[in-house]
């Protein structure tokens, strides 16, 4: 395995995935939008750009417990 040094690019090239993220965010998961909304929050290009990521990120945040309790629901009545 070879680690690629870091280049002047490498932040652009996250904001461009996180976009590309948040783009289709009905076919990721939690964690990868969760993880593209943390990089919009701290690199997006306009205030609107991270405000919009912040408050999807606290929809995702919102949706945690309510997901985590559909599991332990199905896992009683499979018993």
């Amino acid at each position: 395995m070879t680690i690629q040094p870091r280049t002047p690019a490498w932040p652009a090239d996250r904001v461009a995935e996180a976009r590309a993220v948040m783009a289709d965010v009905a076919h990721h998961s939690d964690l990868l939008i969760r993880l593209a909304c943390n990089v919009l929050v701290q690199h997006g290009e306009t205030s609107s750009e991270r405000a919009e990521a912040q408050r999807l990120l606290v929809v995702i945040e919102a949706r945690r417990p309510v997901s985590r309790a559909q599991r332990e629901d199905q896992g009683r009545a499979a018993r």
